[in-house]
């Protein structure tokens, strides 16, 4: 069952990369004839042309998070391993590949500035004021959440704290090494991922990283804070790139484990029913809440803004979205169908939740292979705080470019950077009858994740349209399916937290941001919108 599942995920992704991929670099004119921004607007700190192997790493380990992980799980103890399963290979293929592969080429083509930019030329300014408005404050949550996240698992496992720490360090070096002496990609790479990989082996059981790293949340609250600073403002290449690049083979290794155990898991039984009803639980329903729950498994609007954010600034050349945008969707499928094998394992979500049962499943399958189970789920959870950790300076950077541009570049990335920061530490420790702030609109994060998808694909079609003057129904269908949804999903958690006044008022604002942006994108669709460029390339 394991090896049937994970083998016709593979296949199917592997051939939508290929003909599908094809069909959307058709649409889109990709060439390596074009100039990208990396080149056009070099500056050394967020321009830098990237090799495509490090841009992967990077841009595959920031989409990622912990969301293709503890979205699928979740979902699967919901409603079934099968509509899961069925969803995640569609939704990565048709809808997120698409909405992820657009937000980086759209990007590309507007200076490498994000999906506000293509809205403010294509729908107009109105359109990209609440589209900035809206993702900067979501960005300021996310990280708020996963600074508390990565925190709490640095300060649950020193091992993990120690591997993290050192992947900071290391990814200074390798900057260094690869842009400032020239040192060979492959060489670096030989050399350092090794001593990466092994760090969580050195480091489990060790006495000293046990004693030196066991520090308490709210220290490592503070670390990592002063962390992502640095982290939004130093030069791309120097820590924000490597660092990604380093962690991504953390993250190919645990996939690699977990690819091991889905094909040579016959040993392992199916614990988990196949499909638990279209209505499970009371106010639960297949439809809305499956397609708002996978989210980065099948479509996140969180990948539109790395895409157009950091990613779409270190491409060196148009020919590489493809591998970058498309691809990396397509291997978080992978990383989503691994997770739902975890949880078909065991047979639930286990006690310590999603990511324990992700972290003990990886360490099963690791056994296959003779690795201690124990040191195998420290692998897991290793690659999962890379996800975690990834998603929260490359977020930070990117609430710093949201900011930025939303008063056209006046502010300086210091200033930009310190009040998203700021913001971010209010969620986290302001708090409200012994409620931290976060965690009182963290349950509208969900809808409001998969609404900026849903816009971003209706910025991505407006631009094809208009600009590319192509056939824009590929963007369109996903576009529409995903703007039901995310209406339907906003709907029952208003119906669900009636009494809740912030809750159901930010849900109902969400809902007017939504319609107010697609009656711009349907007056610039009808030739009622801002002038257009025709060529739709940057200028």
């Amino acid at each position: 069952m394991y090896a049937g599942l994970f083998i016709g995920a593979v296949v199917f992704f592997a051939l939508c990369y290929v003909f599908y991929g094809r069909f959307q670099a058709r649409v889109y004119g990709l060439s390596d004839e074009n100039k990208p921004p990396s080149e056009l607007f070099f500056d050394g700190v967020d321009y830098v042309p990237a090799h495509p192997a490090v841009l992967l790493g990077h841009h595959f380990a920031s989409i990622a998070g912990a969301g293709p992980i503890v979205g699928p799980i979740a979902a699967a103890n919901l409603f079934g391993w099968l509509p899961t399963y069925i969803w995640c290979l569609i939704g990565s293929a048709f809808l997120g590949g698409v909405h992820d592969m657009g937000a980086l080429v759209s990007s590309m083509r507007h200076k490498g500035l994000s999906v506000g930019e293509v809205v403010d030329k294509w729908i107009g300014r109105k359109g990209k004021r609440l589209f900035l408005t809206f993702t900067w404050l979501a960005l300021v949550l996310v990280v708020a959440v996963f600074l508390e996240l990565s925190a709490s698992t640095f300060a649950a496992d020193p091992a993990v704290a120690f591997s993290g720490t050192l992947y900071i360090f290391m990814a200074m070096v390798f900057g260094v090494l690869i842009y400032k002496r020239g040192v060979s990609l492959s060489v670096v790479t030989i050399v350092m991922v090794p001593i990466v990989i092994g760090a969580v082996f050195f480091a489990s059981g060790n006495e000293w990283v046990q004693t030196t790293f066991a520090l308490s949340i709210n220290t490592w609250r503070l670390i990592l804070t002063v962390y992502i600073f640095f982290a939004s403002v130093l030069p791309v290449w120097l820590l924000l790139q490597p660092r990604d690049y380093l962690a991504s083979y953390m993250l190919y290794f645990s996939v690699l484990l977990g690819a091991i155990g889905m094909i040579f898991g016959s040993k392992f039984e199916v614990n988990l029913p196949a499909f638990k009803g279209v209505n499970p639980a009371e106010g639960v329903y297949l439809w809305p809440m499956l397609f708002v729950i996978v989210a980065c498994g099948a479509i996140s609007g969180f990948h539109s803004l790395v895409g157009s954010g950091t990613t779409s600034k270190q491409l060196r050349r148009e020919t590489d979205a493809k591998l970058v945008g498309y691809g990396s969707m397509l291997l978080e499928g992978v990383v989503a169908v691994i997770a739902i094998g975890t949880v078909m394992m065991a047979g639930g979500i286990m006690k310590g939740g999603p990511t324990v049962t992700y972290g003990k499943g990886l360490g099963q399958f690791a056994s296959l292979i003779g690795i201690d189970p124990k040191i195998g789920t420290s692998l897991g959870l290793l690659a999962l705080n890379s996800f975690l950790l990834t998603s929260l300076d490359t977020a930070t950077r990117l609430a710093r470019y949201q900011f930025q541009e939303f008063f056209d570049m006046k502010v300086n990335r210091y200033v930009a950077t310190a009040v998203g920061v700021v913001f971010a530490l209010v969620l986290l420790y302001y708090k409200t009858g012994g409620v931290p702030a976060w965690k009182l609109i963290w349950p509208v994060f969900g809808a409001s994740n998969q609404l900026v998808a849903a816009l971003a694909l209706l910025a991505l079609a407006v631009w094809v349209k208009l600009g590319l003057k192509k056939n824009n129904a590929f963007a369109m269908y996903p576009f529409f399916f995903m703007i039901a949804t995310t209406m339907a999903a906003l709907l029952f958690l208003i119906k669900a937290n009636i009494k809740n006044s912030l809750l159901s008022g930010i849900s109902i604002l969400l809902i007017i941001l939504a319609v107010m942006l697609v009656k711009e994108a349907k007056d610039a669709l009808s030739g009622h919108g801002p002038s257009a460029n025709e060529s739709g390339a940057a200028e």
